[in-house]
């Protein structure tokens, strides 16, 4: 539900009472840093207050589900994003991690009735996730906060 005092499609009173956390896998760094400052920048001019956004590193994509489950049992927030990338190699690990990532992530979902907002690229190279993940409009971290935004504002509505 869009009110004419929002930004960015938020109304004013979610941007200053809503919580958020970010939860940024640590491996491939130079990527997730980038989508996560993106994302951040984005939340900051829609009206999220730096203190209503808490950030948590966990060491690799495989380890979101569970940080994810955790902060989802805390039930001190609105919404979850999530940020890694998974870069195709010469066997299988590229599957088995970004499939089991996105089951797990949809899994806390689900079962604990918040939002999580899933942004791991899993690209075929280096390239397509700087791509990605770069200082432009392509970044992704800028869709996550977008779809942190829409979620928080269609929750509200019902």
């Amino acid at each position: 539900m869009r009110t004419k005092a929002s930004i960015g499609g938020l109304p004013h009173r979610l941007a200053g009472r809503a919580r958020i956390a970010v939860v940024r896998a640590d491996f491939n760094g130079r990527i997730t840093t980038s989508l996560e400052r993106a994302c951040l920048g984005a939340l900051r001019s829609a009206g999220i207050p730096d203190g209503r956004v808490d950030r948590f590193t966990v060491p690799g994509c495989f380890e979101l589900p569970v940080m994810a489950q955790r902060l989802a049992l805390r039930r001190r927030y609105d919404v979850i994003i999530v940020f890694g990338a998974v870069i195709r190699g010469d066997t299988y690990h590229f599957e088995l991690v970004a499939n089991e990532c996105a089951h797990g992530i949809m899994d806390v979902s689900l079962r604990h009735n918040v939002p999580v907002i899933f942004e791991v690229l899993a690209v075929d190279s280096m390239r397509d996730a700087l791509r990605r993940s770069g200082d432009n409009r392509m970044n992704k971290g800028l869709e996550a906060a977008s779809a942190a935004l829409a979620m928080l504002a269609s929750l509200d509505s019902i």
